[in-house]
């Protein structure tokens, strides 16, 4: 992953922790509407992916145990992780494009209920992606995956010490750029040609040149509005609709989507398909149903959105009645670093990939609460616009004096830990409980995040500090470490 270059250590922030009777009165514990619904406390786990599921996308016993530890932390809601909403291959993810997926969801909802005693509200993030392929090696590229133009053959000609070379075949033309030295390239081959071969393919929404590209306005409310009655239907409380990071929604809202069909280009043009989801999800759901979603308040890329930008979309998903707003950061293709032969790109690795998960190595302002000033500003404006659309702040949230402050100031309504979440399911209940000096404090070193960028079943090294040869515990595919937090013995 990028780093600040400045690469300054910084410690956990230091706490005094609060006694029960001083967490009864704090702002974390107080409950909060999300329309139709309330939350029990402003505490929030956001969507990880644990990499649990079936390759073909059900829930395993691994996937129910992953969200009944969490939820035995009673957090006011946890959000289950990215599920497709596509029936698609798409590796150990999550899905929720057929109705053969519910049952096992609806288990999974039995679990967090029966786990948090019915004190956890349960949502799950549905998301779309558009196809993505791994890095190929050089020869196989222009082999199988480089269609050949004129365009290629008047270059070689220009780059040719004979004038006289003649490239009748397209065969000839693959056999000479692969004999090319790398320094030739860029005066061959196109910036998406050059890209494909470094990063591996990657479909935009800008390519509507591809009829399933071009058609995705007309597709994608009604994938999501299914996906979204199936998630009723399985007993979740609502929906968080994924219009962040590096995926279909997002690059849809974002100042690079240059589309001229009506759905890019002008803010109210990119905000049109989010829209138009919103509006099926709540056609097709009950008035029960929590619809909110989760944007990004930056997306730390040249020509990319900023928090002007995601201030106006804010107030326009508030005035489309979603029921609350999550802001994230980053974590972007654009800038992402290029890929060994044989992976695909991960979109956190690199400077928008660090804003979204910065690390205990940061630059001065450091890693703790680093990006709630973006909640801050979309909640300012959505309340300046007249709306009381509770909003969602995260990044680096890992303490309660720290938590609380944000609440205080107004930066955000409820406030999302997912890596100390992560490190210690049991923290909120334990800041509630008066005993907030056994939490086991997540270090910000990203070990988790390097295990999800390999597609690893997702830990915490911190779990690991205790034995793991018990009998109640079960062990990671590798066999080197615990699949699931240790429990808290009081």
């Amino acid at each position: 992953m990028w780093q600040p270059p400045e690469r300054i250590k910084h410690e956990l922030p230091p706490t005094a922790w609060p006694t029960a009777e001083e967490a009864a009165q704090a702002l974390m514990f107080q409950p909060i509407e999300l329309g139709p619904r309330t939350a029990c406390a402003r505490t929030w786990i956001p969507a990880m992916v644990p990499w649990r599921a079936t390759e073909d996308g059900f829930v395993t016993p691994d996937v129910i145990a992953w969200y009944r530890r969490f939820a035995e932390g009673r957090p006011g809601v946890l959000v289950v992780e990215a599920t497709a909403i596509r029936d698609v291959p798409s590796g150990p993810l999550l899905r929720i494009g057929h109705d053969r997926f519910v049952e096992g969801l609806a288990q999974l909802v039995s679990a967090v209920r029966e786990a948090s005693n019915g004190q956890t509200l349960v949502l799950i993030q549905l998301i779309d992606f558009l196809s993505i392929r791994r890095r190929p090696a050089r020869d196989k590229y222009f082999s199988r995956f480089l269609t050949i133009t004129e365009r290629h053959r008047e270059a070689l000609r220009l780059l040719s010490p004979d004038p006289a070379t003649t490239l009748v075949t397209d065969d000839d033309v693959r056999a000479h750029l692969g004999a090319l030295p790398e320094s030739d390239l860029p005066y061959v081959l196109t910036a998406r040609e050059l890209e494909d071969l470094e990063r591996g393919y990657r479909e935009r929404v800008t390519d509507t040149h591809l009829p399933h590209i071009k058609e995705l306005p007309q597709v994608l409310p009604g994938l999501f509005a299914d996906a979204a009655a199936r998630a009723e239907a399985a007993g979740f409380d609502g929906v968080e609709l994924h219009f962040a990071h590096a995926y279909t929604m997002a690059s849809f809202l974002s100042a690079l989507n240059t589309r001229d069909d009506g759905y890019g280009g002008k803010r109210p043009h990119r905000a049109r398909l989010p829209l138009e989801v919103i509006a099926a999800v709540k056609k097709r759901t009950s008035r029960k149903v929590i619809v909110g979603c989760r944007y990004l308040g930056d997306d730390v890329i040249e020509g990319g959105n900023r928090v002007e930008d995601a201030a106006w979309f804010g107030v326009e998903l508030a005035k489309a009645g979603l029921d609350f707003l999550s802001i994230s950061k980053g974590g972007k293709f654009e800038d992402a670093k290029a890929p060994k032969v044989g992976w695909s790109a991960y979109p956190y690795t690199g400077r928008s990939g660090y804003e979204c998960m910065p690390t205990i190595y940061s630059d001065e302002r450091g890693p703790f609460a680093r990006n709630v000033s973006l909640s801050g500003t979309i909640r300012a404006a959505v309340r300046a616009a007249g709306l009381h659309t509770p909003i969602i702040g995260a990044g680096g949230i890992c303490e309660f004096a720290q938590a609380e402050a944000v609440l205080a100031r107004g930066e955000a309504d409820l406030v999302a830990s997912a890596r100390q979440s992560l490190a210690d399911p049991d923290w909120f209940q334990k800041i509630r409980l008066g005993r907030g000096d056994e939490i086991r404090r997540c270090e910000f070193t990203n070990y988790c995040e390097a295990l999800d960028q390999q597609h690893k079943q997702v830990t915490c090294k911190l779990w690991d500090r205790e034995a793991l040869d018990a009998p109640d515990v079960t062990l990671a595919s590798d066999g080197k470490r615990r699949l699931i937090a240790p429990k808290w013995r009081r």
